[in-house]
């Protein structure tokens, strides 16, 4: 452990949900290792909520990159503000041109990236992006943490408050909602979404055992788990788009198993440390993004000469079948669900 009371740290993560999520256990093995350092976290708006309940961060930072801060002049600013704060240190996991040009400009000696970042040169120290190991495993190397054997395997942490615990257990106490499945049916790239209609069968077989179901998700999800939800009575409830992230989570926590496409509700399940069986379509597990604690799993129909057929999935089949979802029948998932479930 390093004692560096000095330290400034500043974190570069401007990317989704998921990647924020990932970004947790190397900011608190950060932490760990420059003890009362201060860190700070540049995020999106949509992320702040997972940086600000981390124990590990101390301030978090929001750039509204898409939005109010898009434009040159407000990039300025921005890194005009940056320097301000005397960072002695970054770490950069997100590898974007943009996330380089904060970097570069903010003039700070001691930074750390990845070898194939955008203008990967203005970083002090690279690092080998290892496409075989797990998003958390390359993000821990960032730090130069030792990842041997299952090492890397650190859950994300968040506090939830008092009030969120509440109100979880005020929403599940009037509906009624025990014995819980949590599903996640979307994702922001259609064939990363296993189809709807199966989705149906294996919560029909789901509640035809005693379960009763939730589905998750962000207000883009909100129209899908509303069809899902439309075919059952109240024993199917849908919640995507009225929660907030961390009350989602609550909500996932109360659930036996988190049933997930290859989306950020993985990641969520990690924090949860709740079974968590991801479904891969058109994506696979060895591109990184696996749930990795103990009693979660994936599935996948991998006999197929065109998967994968891109790192993040495609609004539509490149060759109109998408037989990556379609011959991954229902059954072959509910089986997976009762292995992870048997004690």
């Amino acid at each position: 452990m390093e004692v560096l009371n000095q330290e400034k740290i500043l974190v570069i993560q401007t990317a989704f949900l998921g990647d924020a999520i990932l970004t947790l256990p190397m900011i608190q093995k950060l932490r760990e290792k420059f003890t009362g350092c201060s860190i700070s976290v540049i995020c999106i708006p949509s992320t702040d909520e997972v940086f600000k309940s981390s124990p590990s961060v101390d301030n978090v930072i929001v750039y509204d990159k898409r939005g109010k801060q898009k434009s040159l002049r407000s990039f300025f600013q921005f890194v005009k503000y940056l320097r301000k704060q005397s960072f002695t240190r970054i770490y950069s996991p997100h590898r974007s041109i943009r996330s380089s040009l904060l970097v570069l400009l903010s003039k700070v000696e001691k930074t750390f990236g990845f070898e194939n970042s955008a203008m990967s040169f203005v970083y002090m120290v690279k690092r080998n992006y290892h496409k075989a190991v797990h998003e958390v495993a390359r993000n821990l190397e960032l730090i130069g943490y030792d990842t041997s054997g299952e090492n890397w395997k650190i859950l994300p942490l968040i506090n939830i408050s008092v009030t969120i615990k509440e109100k979880i257990h005020s929403i599940l106490a009037n509906n009624n909602l025990q014995n819980i499945i949590a599903i996640a049916p979307g994702s922001v790239w259609n064939t990363k979404i296993y189809p709807k209609d199966y989705f149906v069968d294996i919560i029909k077989s789901l509640i035809g055992e005693k379960f009763t179901v939730v589905l998750i998700g962000g207000k883009d999800d909100s129209e899908l788990c509303d069809d899902i939800a439309h075919h059952f009575d109240s024993n199917v409830k849908a919640f995507a788009g009225s929660l907030s992230i961390l009350e989602s989570i609550e909500l996932i926590r109360n659930a036996k198993l988190l049933l997930s496409n290859d989306s950020a509700p993985t990641h969520m399940g990690m924090i949860a440390d709740i079974p968590t069986l991801t479904i891969y379509c058109s994506t696979v597990y060895y591109f990184g993004f696996y749930p990795y604690n103990q009693r979660s799993s994936f599935i996948s129909y991998d006999d197929l000469k065109c998967k994968p057929c891109g790192v993040h999935g495609h609004r539509t089949c490149p060759i109109k079948t998408f037989d990556c979802a379609y011959k991954l029948h229902p059954g072959f998932v509910v089986k997976k669900i009762h292995e992870l479930l048997t004690p």
